[in-house]
């Protein structure tokens, strides 16, 4: 059956999600916090510096009046930033349906509490609220295109099952899992995988290096997800490998396309300052960094890339780093 679908967030992510709900027959709704934001994708009907070439048909609603932003909701689509996500829920926490599933998008963890996603909204929402995560290798630009794609959907059976109905198409599947701890740190410590991926390709170093990145990578990811509760096998699937392939090879993705400036000798500052999205890799560096000494566990490329983003570290002095260290087997 059609649900009636709120979107909380008009970007990229947020704009794809409302094309294929509305696409597969559902009547949906979109929230953006800055009204005059949602009067120029009202009137333009698109976002060419967040999405370009994908227009949203007449039939979404879009709204920045919290009010009405839940009028007869039956699902939450949450496509927030991460360290945005407290202060839009705590805006609209009065207006909430408590009785209304949350599905976040998010991909990161909150600087300073070093929670997930779903853990933020559910402190500023309350318990009761069911929530679940929807992750995976998800570039924004290709799904508006309508090329193939895959993502998971993580949490209680009767929730994911009931996201899975809404969102699968002929060129959108989704699966369910139940390691919701899994998808969220797959899905926040991919970008800062991607981060220094984009660093090798600016400083030129080929794919071995790249290749040797990615590997490493997933096992610094798994590391840290397994001492917080998760399962091994969730890195090894879609929310886990494949979010973190597509993220270092794709020529749209923010966080690679960062680290290949950084790469090629811009500072942080310049590239924030001509980046229009939000580079989640940035703020999440420094959570997981602080989640890695939390839980006692070696993460050597999230320090290389934390030294990179805010120790003023050349990325090639850190590349010397990460090769010099000492020899050790590689289950370890």
């Amino acid at each position: 059956m059609p649900e009636q679908i709120t979107i909380i967030g008009d970007g990229a992510m947020g704009m794809v999600c409302a094309l294929l709900l509305s696409s597969n027959g559902h009547r949906v709704r979109i929230w953006g916090a800055f009204p005059a934001d949602i009067e120029l994708l009202r009137s333009a009907r698109e976002n060419p510096r967040r999405l370009p070439h994908a227009r949203l048909p007449d039939a979404i609603e879009l709204t920045a009046d919290d009010t009405p932003a839940f009028a007869d909701t039956s699902l939450v689509i949450c496509a927030v930033p991460t360290q945005h996500l407290r202060t839009v829920w705590t805006r609209l926490k009065p207006h909430f349906p408590a009785s209304v599933p949350v599905v976040s998008c998010a991909k990161g963890i909150e600087t300073n509490s070093l929670l997930r996603p779903t853990q933020i909204i559910a402190e500023v929402l309350g318990p009761v609220v069911n929530l679940c995560a929807l992750s995976g290798p998800n570039i924004a630009a290709e799904i508006a295109r309508q090329l193939p794609a895959t993502a998971v959907a993580a949490g209680a059976a009767t929730l994911t099952q009931r996201v899975q109905t809404a969102f699968s198409n002929r060129t959108f599947r989704v699966y369910t899992n139940d390691d919701v701890i899994g998808v969220e740190i797959a899905g926040a410590v991919k970008n800062i995988i991607a981060l220094a991926a984009g660093m090798v390709d600016g400083l030129g170093l080929g794919c071995n290096a790249k290749a040797a990145l990615l590997t490493r990578g997933l096992v610094e990811i798994t590391r840290l997800g397994v001492a917080m509760g998760a399962r091994e096998e969730t890195f090894y699937g879609l929310a886990g490998l494949g979010d973190l392939v597509t993220t270092c090879i794709s020529l749209d993705g923010r966080n690679r396309s960062t680290g290949e400036q950084l790469g090629k000798g811009r500072t942080l500052q310049e590239v924030l300052a001509g980046t229009a999205s939000v580079v989640e890799g940035v703020p999440t560096t420094k959570a997981v960094k602080d989640l890695a000494r939390r839980y006692k566990i070696e993460m050597p490329i999230t320090e290389a890339v934390h030294a990179i983003l805010f120790e003023n570290v050349r990325p090639a002095d850190a590349l010397t780093q990460l090769m010099t260290r000492q020899s050790r087997p590689e289950r370890q």
